[in-house]
Order: C-alpha cells, then sequence, then structure tokens
C-alpha cells in the first residue's frame, strides 16, 4: 500500500454517487498557486435547491428559488469569508463561528471547539472546515472535522490537521463516504489529491467527476502567492 499516492480527482471521485459536500486545499505543481474548491451536492428537493453567489470575495449558498425552501437552517450560509490574512472554507454557517473568533484572537481550532457535528439524525452529517493563513514566506493550510462518535450521536469527536504546502499536492475533506441510508460519515484523515496548475482545468476535472444527479454547484479560486491576487470559476448546476 503506497501511504503517499497522490490520487486523481478521478480515482476519488467517480463512481461514488454521493460524497455529499467537500473541500480541497492544496499548492499548484509550479509553487506559484494556493488552489482551494468547494462543491455540494443534494439528494432532497431542499437541497437541490441552491446556487452559489459571490459577493465582494465572499461566496454564499442561497435558494435558486425562494419559493421552495423548506429549512435553511442547514443549507443556506457563507461558504467561503476572509479575515485579514486567513481565508476560511467550511460547509456551514462554522464558518462565522471561524471568522468571529479569529477577531477575537481565537484559533481555529479554539473556535471550533463550540461547534459540532449538524443536527440532522439519523445522518448526523460532519461538520468539515479549512483555512489557508497567508505569510511572507508563503501559506499554511489546516482542515476539520467534527463528527458524531457513534450512531446515535450521543458525542462529538474533532480531528484538525495541519499541513506544510507541497508543490502537486492537495488534501480532501468530503462529508460522507458515499451515499447510504443513513449516509455513512466520512472516514480517516483527509485524502492526498493531485492539484493542476491551470484553474480551468481543475475546475472542470472537479466538476465532470461529480455525479451528475446530485451535484449542485462547485468554486474554485487560485491565489497567487507573489502577487496575493485571486483567480476565481464558480459553476452551479442551477442557472438563471
Amino acid at each position: 500500500m503506497d501511504i503517499y499516492k497522490i490520487n486523481t480527482v478521478e480515482e476519488l471521485l467517480e463512481g461514488n454517487s454521493y460524497p455529499g459536500r467537500g473541500i480541497m486545499i492544496g499548492k499548484t505543481p509550479d509553487g506559484k498557486h494556493a488552489a482551494v474548491a468547494y462543491f455540494i451536492m443534494g439528494r432532497s428537493e431542499n437541497s437541490r435547491n441552491r446556487v452559489f453567489t459571490e459577493k465582494n470575495g465572499e461566496v454564499f449558498t442561497e435558494p435558486f428559488d425562494a419559493s421552495k425552501v423548506q429549512d435553511p437552517s442547514l443549507i443556506i450560509y457563507a461558504a467561503i469569508r476572509s479575515y485579514k490574512n486567513d481565508l476560511v472554507v467550511t460547509n456551514g454557517n462554522q464558518t462565522d463561528t471561524i471568522i468571529d473568533g479569529l477577531k477575537d484572537g481565537i484559533s481555529f481550532t479554539r473556535a471550533l471547539e463550540s461547534r459540532a457535528f449538524e443536527p440532522d439524525a439519523p445522518n448526523f452529517t460532519p461538520r468539515i472546515s479549512g483555512m489557508l493563513t497567508f505569510t511572507d514566506k508563503g501559506f499554511f493550510y489546516q482542515m476539520s472535522i467534527l463528527k458524531s462518535a457513534d450512531e446515535n450521536g450521543t458525542a462529538c469527536n474533532r480531528f484538525t490537521y495541519k499541513y506544510v504546502p507541497q508543490s502537486g499536492l492537495g488534501h480532501f475533506l468530503h462529508t460522507y463516504v458515499s451515499d447510504g441510508n443513513p449516509i455513512p460519515t466520512f472516514q480517516g484523515e483527509p485524502e492526498r489529491i493531485a492539484i493542476a496548475d491551470d484553474i480551468d482545468e481543475m475546475t472542470t476535472r472537479l466538476w465532470n467527476a461529480l455525479d451528475e444527479n446530485n451535484k449542485i454547484s462547485l468554486y474554485v479560486r487560485y491565489i497567487d502567492l507573489a502577487s496575493g491576487e485571486a483567480e476565481n470559476r464558480l459553476i452551479n448546476k442551477n442557472k438563471e
């Protein structure tokens, strides 16, 4: 078993009908860009009734058809926000928890100690989060998953991973192993995934690898490590 294998997007996603929501963070092979991606999927009408919108560099999930919204509590949130030299991406309103914590001098890990998995029994969907911190020497990134300790949701286990970026390597964290009833929670460490130099190639490959019936939206951002300039791609299955 090659524990250091870097998997392709296709190896990790194709044939999996429901990995849920996913966060990818890494560094391009040429070493010039930090890369971050976030996607959402859905099985129910309520979950599928969403789009990504971008406002002033921040990304939000919003209803595609407001008249069909049933329960906005777990599906409408800020997915990507920034504060000073930190860029935060999550699958829920813990984005705001982390940003508020940073403003109060509280670390990424400590801020998430106030949160737990989602209250959506019997699935107990994990809360997954990532944060890129930019410095004068480049950047580093952290990833977190908060998940139920058992099938009854009796306790929350918290795992945080901190990475030194390596060119061409990313880490990928998603909420579920695959589809099921209840849906099986992601297991193990974030998966090692190959990052492409070109943002359009990365975006296309991610989008095409996601299950056609269940994918909803994808957002990809590449940040130039020399200039700090960002390039973004956004895809919504629901279109005006």
